[in-house]
């Protein structure tokens, strides 16, 4: 009974030793490293065409389109701007009052 326990262990062990082999490799060939520097710059190169090809398909705005959207931000900003400075005066006077300063 110990004997197979013995056997059965040590054929565990090379089971899982051989596991741990195919994890490393992964069944995967090495490749070399100008293999390797090849598929980077080959990656890169596509990254760019890619980037081209998206660019071409968005719908640029016009300059009329931009000139009113730009005059839309700046006042919004600056409504906002007179809005919190005139807060801070209110609740900075209303401070001053309950201080007494």
């Amino acid at each position: 009974m110990a004997d197979k326990k013995a056997v059965t262990g040590a054929a565990a062990k090379a089971e899982q030793a051989d596991k741990k082999a195919d994890k490393k490799t992964d069944g995967k060939k090495k490749t070399s490293f100008f293999t390797k520097v090849k598929n980077f710059f080959s990656r890169i190169g596509k990254y760019f065409k890619d980037t081209k090809s998206e660019l071409k398909k968005v719908v640029w705005p016009s300059k009329k389109q931009v000139r009113t959207n730009t005059i839309t931000v700046l006042v919004v900003v600056l409504i906002a701007a007179v809005v919190l400075v005139l807060l801070d005066l209110i609740f900075g006077g209303v401070i001053q009052l309950m201080i007494g300063a």
